[in-house]
């Protein structure tokens, strides 16, 4: 065994310790905190050049906590710990160091691409806790030297499954190397993301299924290596797959047609986020279109999970599928005696001046019929956003109306009834 891999006895990490807090040891600490400075202040600047988002993988939430100050702290020491050779200096506190860099960045990396994945997830953050206390034990088992020796007994222990011989060693480095090649896939795969709805000149909904392709192709392909670096034979996922597909055919086609509708839905843009919608009765904007199902928000507040499939076998109602501007209406009731045509006119002038109605089309005013207690009129107009609902470009329509006719001095008249009363017959003379 390499002699860099024995474990260091009590009184050699003893020595080790002293020497690093030695007088020796200074020109180590001011180089190792150069390091840190250097590091620090590079993804400072980078941050701000970059207008960091939320749930940021490299700058995190306050730079230091992201992934690039350790990364860019571990590449600096151990050029700095290659270089002490040339000085004529023996490295004693860049051996604590470097082990300690290597578990940092790797924690970093891994607690920053799960929380940019799920943001919101409580599982996620026990992960994220787990593995922070497995790489710090990892980095103090390697300091000490006895990593090495740990795994050559867990080398020791093992399995044979016909011709294949499965170490306990094995299995936890491939479950290492996979989890890396996972947590790599969804990094890349959020960088993609991130870039691609940033995008202005394509469509919301086509970035939206292009993000989501490239997740799950990327997610396939680093599952992939993952069971490859496990030592799992790919050909057994021949198998597998066709057991999947029996399982889908009977028990989950439910839940793969929601999937299927999902990329049918983004591919047809026959629904775009942003759209006013009403499905099953309820209505509200589409905030949100997933691969399982649709968000849709009432304009109370609720919002109405939706599952993709009913949003492709049943009638769903777009007030902004090819046209975003909506028809409203209006009634209101005029006397008889008043000048109708000058009356029509001057509510439509009128309804032209009211906020959120638009001018092309403008609106128009029709007599839709005679009413007993006076003439009816309808009021058309549009409106171009109907995401912010009609309740209150309605009422704004109505109270014009209703001051015009107050300034024309036109009433608005009560229910009433004309009785005829037949006159009484003349007595002959």
């Amino acid at each position: 065994m390499n002699s860099m891999h024995q474990p260091l006895s009590l009184n050699e990490l003893q020595a080790l310790l002293g020497r690093v807090f030695s007088a020796d040891a200074l020109a180590e600490w001011l180089l190792l905190l150069g390091c840190l400075a250097v590091a620090g202040l590079f993804s400072w600047a980078a941050s701000r050049a970059a207008m960091r988002r939320e749930h940021s993988v490299l700058f995190g939430e306050r730079v230091i906590d992201g992934a690039l100050f350790p990364l860019l702290a571990l590449a600096l020491a151990f050029g700095s710990r290659r270089l002490l050779p040339l000085w004529g200096l023996a490295p004693a506190l860049f051996k604590l160091a470097l082990p300690v860099l290597v578990s940092l960045a790797v924690i970093r990396v891994i607690a920053r691409v799960l929380r940019a994945a799920w943001p919101d997830s409580a599982p996620i953050r026990l992960v994220e806790r787990l593995g922070s206390w497995l790489m710090w034990l990892g980095a103090v088992l390697w300091i000490t030297g006895l990593l090495p020796v740990i795994l050559d007994e867990l080398d020791d222990i093992g399995w044979k499954f016909g011709t294949v011989k499965l170490t306990l060693r094995n299995m936890i480095e491939g479950g290492l190397t996979a989890a890396l090649v996972l947590v790599a896939a969804l990094w890349i795969s959020a960088a993609i993301e991130a870039r691609l709805l940033q995008r202005e000149s394509m469509d919301l909904s086509m970035r939206k299924i292009a993000a989501n392709t490239i997740r799950a192709l990327l997610l396939f392909v680093g599952l992939l290596f993952a069971l490859s670096a496990a030592g799992i034979d790919l050909t057994a996922l021949g198998v597998l797959g066709g057991a999947l597909g029996v399982g889908i055919g009977f028990g989950l086609q439910k839940l793969a047609a929601n999937y299927v509708s999902g990329f049918v839905i983004l591919a047809e843009r026959s629904l775009r986020i942003g759209d006013m919608v009403k499905v099953d009765g309820f209505e509200g904007r589409v905030t949100d279109i997933k691969t399982r199902y649709t968000v849709i928000r009432s304009l109370g507040g609720k919002e109405a999970i939706v599952p993709n499939e009913m949003l492709i076998t049943q009638r769903v109602e777009n007030s902004s599928l090819a046209d975003p501007r909506v028809l409203l209406s209006t009634t209101v009731q005029v006397e008889y005696d008043c000048n109708v045509d000058d009356v029509m006119r001057t509510l439509a002038a009128a309804v032209t001046e009211v906020p959120r109605v638009l001018s092309d089309p403008g609106p128009s005013v029709q007599l839709s019929r005679f009413a007993d207690s006076g003439l009816e009129l309808s009021v058309f107009f549009w409106i171009m956003d109907p995401e912010n609902g009609s309740g209150g470009v309605r009422s704004d329509v109505n109270l014009a109306l209703w001051r015009t006719l107050k300034q024309l001095g036109v009433d608005i008249p009560y229910p009433q009834q004309v009785q005829h009363q037949p006159k009484a017959p003349v007595a002959p003379t």
